[in-house]
């Protein structure tokens, strides 16, 4: 039998935080690489799509990729490469614009918010920020994707990918597999420290809530410390009520590997202190390993460039089929 094939990657605009660890890259590393046939990628063409530092690109897209690594992606288990190293991500991206509509872009969530932003900065929206979601669909088609495992944020996405694969299966004769997305059932939402409303973001200019995966032990503890809770003294898991301290309550949970529920774990604590110290050293443990491999791969950059060349030779040969049965389906003259 087939396995069933995963895709996901990660975006090189910013440090990787424990939002991106717990929602989506522990679970790549301990269970998807295992039961599936896994396709991860540094998305760093996505990070074009807004003002950016060219060295700075270049230089979070290699640490990305060594977290992964560090992370416990097996390169001997599942395909780990740069998305920009791979042409077929690109020659299905203007198919699937050529399949989308307007309406469907300007409709999704991320574009208006980061839009929005940058035209309050005083700056102008590119255009590939309009159209990325047709080339992170073209990421996921390209493979064949039978799973998307991804954050509350992303779901948007995959389900606009879900409709250009049926609407040019219709059009143009079956090519694609209609993909689902799946969410790991905690902490798939890790919120900023500071403000537990919003998501722990790796691309924001403030840092004091954001835990990042690099980050030293002692810096980890005092931002957990420092975490916004809520009024009252009551630890109690209600993200309506008490957003911050359901939030502690989330990552503890997931650190901790989902042993046992947030609302189980609300009760045996009788004060914000002692939940906030907890929910430090659970962190700091979950994330010394990962350091300590990060600080050795990062010793041998030769192997990570190895790792990431033959990722993307693994990568050409499975999109390859797919992107050239969509290019005949569509009506392109094939290369003679």
């Amino acid at each position: 039998m087939t396995r069933t094939r995963i895709f996901s990657g990660v975006k090189p605009t910013g440090h990787l935080t424990l939002g991106n660890y717990l929602g989506a890259v522990r679970r790549w590393a301990e269970e998807d690489q295992h039961r599936a046939d896994g396709v991860f990628c540094v998305v760093d063409l996505h990070a074009l799509t807004v003002a950016h530092d060219p060295a700075r690109v270049r230089r979070l897209s290699r640490q990305a990729a060594t977290i992964l690594l560090a992370a416990g992606l097996d390169p001997d288990r599942c395909a780990l490469f740069v998305q920009s190293h791979v042409d077929e991500h690109t020659r299905l991206a203007y198919l699937l614009e050529c399949t989308a509509t307007d309406g469907e872009m300007r409709r999704m969530i991320q574009y208006k918010e980061k839009a929005a932003r940058e035209r309050a900065r005083g700056g102008s929206v590119r255009l590939s920020l309009l159209t990325y979601p047709a080339l992170m669909a073209a990421d996921i088609l390209a493979y064949g994707t039978d799973e998307v495992p991804v954050g509350d944020d992303q779901a948007q996405h995959v389900e606009l990918t879900r409709d250009l694969a049926r609407r040019f299966n219709e059009r143009y004769g079956h090519v694609f597999t209609v993909p689902r997305a799946t969410h790991p059932p905690v902490a798939a939402r890790v919120m900023d420290l500071q403000d537990p409303t919003a998501k722990m973001g790796k691309s924001q200019a403030r840092s004091a809530g954001i835990v990042h995966l690099l980050d030293e032990p002692d810096a980890v503890r005092r931002k957990i410390m420092r975490a916004v809770t809520d009024g009252g003294s009551e630890v109690r898991y209600d993200r309506e009520a008490h957003p911050g301290v359901a939030n502690l309550l989330d990552i503890l949970s997931a650190a901790t590997g989902g042993r046992e529920r947030p609302e189980e774990l609300a009760g045996q604590f009788g004060s914000y202190g002692a939940l906030k110290k907890d929910t430090a050293e659970a962190v700091v443990e979950l994330l010394c390993p990962l350091r300590q491999r990060h600080a050795e791969l990062s010793a041998d950059p030769a192997y990570v460039d190895g790792v990431l060349r033959a990722g993307a030779e693994r990568a050409r040969a499975m999109a390859r089929p797919w992107v050239d049965a969509a290019h005949r389906a569509i009506g392109l003259l094939p290369p003679v």
